[in-house]
């Protein structure tokens, strides 16, 4: 458990201010890349399961898109935030910088120890696994089956970027792109020639007051989880090209990209079938085109939802390494990680290490929902952290070269922080044991911080 040798926090800025003196990864992503890495990570599973939780609390076809219209605009405003902060330090490992410029080292270690943990390793996991039960509606697989298929994707994907970035990047535009013309083609002939009804459109707002606020707020929770991925590309930002122009136009391309096609979808879904059919359905994706295409239709959205969840999968494969990378080059990690492949140019050992624990997740939680319950709590924790640090930063280096400031300060992200904080105590209540497990992870970052900091 010894620590790599580090240079310390005040010889940083001086050395190169836009980036850690220690990092030797290359910028190769443009902001194309950039953009269709916060796409694919955005656009997995959420859209095509999530709605018949929102539809279930809120059944009204206006409230219902009124949603995810909010749901899009929250997550602008975090957006905004994040790239004011990503552009101030255009490094590896996202909120781990932030928190450990704006506080102190220890609240960047635990904040960049639950996300790479519990929220990479976790999301990978849970990804894996969706992909192993997406190819149960067309094959028969046993449980054990579901599990070594789980393993072999990551197993691949994570071989995929350990070979070099631009693999990586190339296998992400393209199912970006696939997944973007495959979901506008859906909606294109779904208006066009599919068997829906315009009239489950309405009411748009006629009787929206009789929706209590609290289930308005409930609903949430599922929407803002079907956004959430918006910042990938600010973990990369040591590896894009111009970053303080480039990280905070990827943010903001690629989540108004999701937001619109997102509205469209939902469009199309209660255009397909009622609101009223809509409700706790869980495959509403394919429930949906079944009945605007038939048979066929069902068949095709599920191999859409099947390339998606692969695509997103790849994209976190890509992120999440970044993290314990950037740790390791503060000696705040386990020896090795900071190491990039000669060959390759990757963080290759960091690469394995997301894999290993997110295989270990894959084996011990096994069910999709059992690991989606165990990531969503901190996401939501890490997520709000990162706005704090964005105040702090203001007051405590307000010389420090922004290329970006967050439009709306200090409003529009107190916005973000007060939606998370009100999603945060909903899941407190009702999902206690995931959320304490998810604080039990953080938690034992302190232990690992006091031994790699001696």
């Amino acid at each position: 458990m010894e620590p790599s040798p580090r240079n310390p926090h005040s010889d940083r800025e001086a050395v190169e201010p836009d980036r850690h003196p220690r990092d030797l990864l290359r910028r190769e992503l443009g902001l194309k890349d950039a953009t269709m890495l916060t796409v694919s990570s955005v656009i997995g599973a959420g859209i095509f399961l999530a709605p018949g939780a929102v539809a279930d609390l809120l059944p009204h076809a206006g409230i219902f898109l009124a949603a995810w219209l909010l749901g899009g605009t929250i997550s602008m405003a975090g957006a905004l935030a994040n790239a004011e902060l990503g552009a101030m330090y255009p490094h590896a490992g996202g909120n781990y910088v932030y928190l450990r410029e704006a506080y102190h080292p220890l609240a960047g270690f635990a904040a960049g120890w639950l996300t790479f943990f519990v929220i990479y390793a976790g999301t990978v996991a849970t990804l894996a696994v969706g992909v192993a039960e997406g190819l149960g509606v067309f094959l028969n697989i046993a449980e054990s089956g579901r599990i070594a298929i789980a393993v072999a994707v990551t197993v691949a994907c994570s071989w995929i970027n350990y070979s070099s970035l631009r693999s990586g990047a190339r296998v992400n535009n393209l199912t970006a792109y696939l997944k973007l013309a495959g979901m506008i083609a859906i909606v294109v002939f779904g208006f066009a020639i599919g068997q829906g009804d315009v009239e489950n459109l309405s009411p748009m707002f006629e009787g929206a007051r009789d929706i209590p606020a609290r289930s308005f707020g409930l609903a949430l929770s599922p929407v803002l989880f079907s956004y959430l991925g918006w910042n990938a590309s600010v973990y990369v930002a040591s590896e894009i090209r111009d970053p303080g122009r480039n990280v905070p136009l990827s943010l903001f391309t690629g989540l108004l990209l999701c937001t619109v096609l997102y509205l469209l979808i939902n469009a199309l879904y209660l255009y397909a079938v009622p609101i009223e059919s809509l409700r706790q359905e869980v495959r509403v994706g394919e429930v949906v085109a079944h009945a605007l295409f038939g048979e066929t239709g069902g068949m095709i959205a599920a191999v859409l939802v099947l390339a998606s969840v692969v695509g997103c999968l790849n994209a976190t494969i890509l992120v999440g390494p970044r993290i314990a990378y950037a740790m390791a080059l503060d000696g705040l990690f386990f020896n090795g990680v900071d190491r990039v492949h000669s060959e390759h140019n990757t963080p290759h050992v960091a690469i394995v290490a997301q894999a290993a624990a997110a295989i270990a997740l894959i084996v011990v939680l096994r069910r999709f929902p059992s690991v989606l319950d165990y990531t969503t709590f901190a996401i939501v924790i890490a997520t709000m952290a990162d706005t704090t640090a964005l105040y702090a930063l203001r007051r405590s280096k307000p010389q420090r070269r922004r290329p970006y400031r967050a439009w709306g300060y200090p409003l529009v992200p107190a916005l973000y922080l007060l939606a998370n904080a009100a999603i945060a105590a909903s899941m407190l209540v009702g999902r206690p044991f995931e959320c304490g497990v998810a604080l039990a992870v953080g938690a034992t970052a302190i232990p690992f911080y006091l031994a790699w900091r001696r």
